[in-house]
């Protein structure tokens, strides 16, 4: 699906898409990149079943998400600090992959819990202040450009 989308976010399937393609939209991003890829060291074939049982988990109540959320990216925020910019790329990528693809109730959860998790985490594991509703009334910044601010 590409933009204009009327169908919502229902099944693993599409839990499946929403999480491949935005995170190939990360392996392609310059700010984020070297932090999942350099940093991190992430396996994808590893990680990306575990994101995908978190968003079906966080999205339809389906059990099975094994991990952390907080251990992880504060495993990773001690190996280099996550700054607001990297939060804030993070959240445009995620709004923009979810609209690109999906529209409805549970699409538009998907952003929040995401806006509320990374304002939560920059917070408690970050140690900085982000503000999620910057993000959400800015719209997403096109795949390819940096956001000013």
């Amino acid at each position: 699906m590409s933009g204009g989308a009327t169908c919502d976010l229902a099944t693993r399937s599409d839990v499946h898409d929403l999480v491949t393609r935005f995170y190939r939209e990360i392996v392609f991003d310059e700010l984020l990149e070297p932090m999942f890829g350099e940093v991190a060291e992430v396996d994808w074939a590893e990680h990306i079943p575990k994101l995908i049982d978190y968003w079906c988990w966080i999205l339809f109540g389906i059990d099975g998400y094994p991990g952390s959320v907080t251990r992880s990216h504060r495993r990773l925020h001690g190996l280099r600090p996550i700054e607001p910019a990297h939060c804030d790329r993070w959240m445009d990528l995620w709004v923009a992959t979810v609209d690109a693809g999906w529209s409805g109730p549970v699409a538009d959860h998907a952003k929040d819990h995401a806006a509320k998790l990374m304002a939560g985490m920059a917070k408690h594991v970050f140690g900085f202040t982000w503000a999620a509703d910057a993000v959400a009334t800015a719209g997403p910044t096109p795949v390819g450009s940096a956001r000013s601010g």
